[in-house]
């Protein structure tokens, strides 16, 4: 999370009208970064965006006092405090890596919560809002199973088998993820309002990337959930219409690269149709969480060993060069040496020795008889 100065330029890029996404990613690549996007001439600036997207960034850019996106990044920052929220954009260390890799992440996030949930690993676990109380007690189990493996249970705060997914990983004393379609300042649906809190007070997180007084409008549920199955490792859907949204979810995941798991269920139930497509569709049929661990047990121990890197580094990232951060992740607790490390890194030898230094220095990384070992 970086200081409030940081954030208005992106608060700003959020609202330039028709950018999207994609497009404001495609935007910072060519310029090469947010930095850059401010040292770039008029002119080229003009053949990147649309006339009047350009001068709005221009306007802002300039510091003019009438900017309408200066005026916009303001407010939401100021509705975002008052949330009790955190910002964090694309550049920042913060931002979670696996979502990072998909095609249409957003440039910011705000959260509510702990943000450091965000670097765990993950199952996006969805269904339908109207399930049956069988469903509703399956969601619960699983969820609750699934977090005592480690896995943290992210869903989309709706009724039905989400809000079943939330309870069972609070119930179970995990971490639990709700990804919202509003402002971060909103609650939709209203009555779980209570679930919100109850997942931030249990040490879970809620995340939005909307800007602050956002509507639960339509097309923002199809937004949301590429997000859900982007944070996560794989996708769990447990009862789902052919209709049903938490089909766009797994989708998403597909397209994505993630696993999607499907629960089965009775031919003759509406309920588990969209299930019933999913399998035939490739999606892995799922009778216990154990199905689910056994498949994602390679993902699950990297990404452990990733959350065990962040927990290890934690703010002395800031102080430490990108070299230094990539090797530490190449030393494990099992002593290495030198020229295992360079075989490994393919850095240059005085790049290696600089970054193991720093990382002796910081203390999380010993060298004793020329063998290299994590703290």
């Amino acid at each position: 999370m970086d200081d409030i100065s940081v954030l208005i330029p992106w608060l700003a890029l959020n609202r330039i009208p028709e950018l999207g996404p994609v497009s404001q990613r495609m935007l910072l690549e060519k310029a090469g970064g947010m930095q850059s996007l401010f040292s770039l001439s008029p002119a080229v600036l003009h053949t990147l965006l649309a006339h009047e997207q350009a001068t709005l960034w221009l306007d802002y850019r300039e510091g003019r006092a009438d900017s309408a996106l200066r005026q916009h990044a303001m407010r939401d920052l100021e509705k975002s405090l008052e949330a009790g929220a955190v910002i964090v954009h694309a550049e920042d260390q913060d931002y979670p890596a696996l979502l990072a890799q998909t095609h249409s992440a957003p440039t910011l996030l705000y959260v509510r919560g702990e943000v450091g949930n965000l670097h765990l690993p993950q199952l996006a676990l969805v269904g339908s809002r109207n399930a049956s109380p069988g469903g509703l007690d399956l969601a619960k189990e699983f969820s609750m199973a699934l977090a005592m493996h480690g896995l943290a249970i992210t869903s989309g705060l709706a009724l039905g088998i989400d809000g079943a997914a939330h309870r069972g990983a609070i119930h179970a004393g995990g971490k639990t993820i709700a990804v919202i379609a509003t402002g971060i300042d909103e609650t939709y649906p209203r009555r779980h309002t209570k679930l919100a809190d109850d997942i931030i007070a249990s040490g879970g997180t809620v995340i939005s990337e909307f800007a602050p007084q956002s509507p639960p409008a339509a097309q923002n549920f199809p937004r949301r959930n590429r997000i859900i199955s982007g944070l996560s490792l794989g996708t769990l859907v447990i009862e789902a219409g052919l209709q049903s949204g938490s089909l766009i979810t797994a989708r998403y995941a597909n397209e994505q690269g993630r696993e999607v798991f499907a629960l089965p269920g009775s031919v003759r139930s509406v309920f588990h149709r969209g299930c019933h497509a999913l399998i035939r569709q490739g999606a892995k049929l799922v009778e216990t969480t154990q199905d689910i661990v056994d498949e994602l047990a390679g993902l699950l121990a990297f990404k452990q060993r990733e959350c065990e890197v962040i927990n290890t580094l934690g703010n002395k990232t800031a102080s430490l060069s990108e070299e230094a951060v990539r090797l530490f992740r190449l030393i494990d607790h099992a002593p290495v040496t030198l020229d295992a490390l360079i075989n490994r890194c393919q850095l240059p030898v005085d790049v290696i020795a600089a970054a193991l230094m720093d990382l002796e220095m910081e203390g999380v990384v010993v060298q004793q008889h020329g063998f290299y070992t994590r703290l």
